[in-house]
């Protein structure tokens, strides 16, 4: 059903292009440039339309209703998805082994402490 509605979608969606480019502009004679064009009515003479007109104004409608069943249809074939594909351990979490203060840097020693008889250098002092 998807790929009958997404042929449809593109030969009308073609044959669209090729109607409009078939049809000719309100200004488009010669004398439309010197100012002849300016006394045409809203629609000109011809009325609301010739047949091309109302032949682009039908496939725009099955245009449309094409572009919305695909969106109606795409959005029924789509489910979410709760698989990544990580595997999780069968046992449950495991815990981080538990280390023991011996291994860990004393961070006393390796900063020295900051005296406060000796201003810093760029720090202006208080007074």
């Amino acid at each position: 059903m998807l790929q009958i509605v997404l042929v449809v979608h593109l030969l009308v969606a073609l044959a669209i292009i090729g109607l409009i480019m078939m049809q000719q502009g309100k200004g488009a004679d010669m004398g439309a440039s010197f100012g002849a064009g300016a006394s045409q009515t809203l629609f000109g003479s011809s009325g609301s339309g010739n047949a091309l007109t109302r032949a682009t104004s039908w496939l725009v409608a099955v245009f449309f209703a094409t572009s919305f069943g695909l969106a109606v249809l795409a959005n029924q074939s789509s489910a979410p998805v709760d698989d990544l594909g990580i595997e999780l351990p069968v046992s449950g979490v495991q815990s981080a082994p538990q280390s023991t203060s011996d291994e860990l840097p004393v961070v006393e020693d390796e900063i020295p402490a900051a005296s406060s008889d000796e201003p810093a250098g760029d720090v202006p002092q208080l007074d």
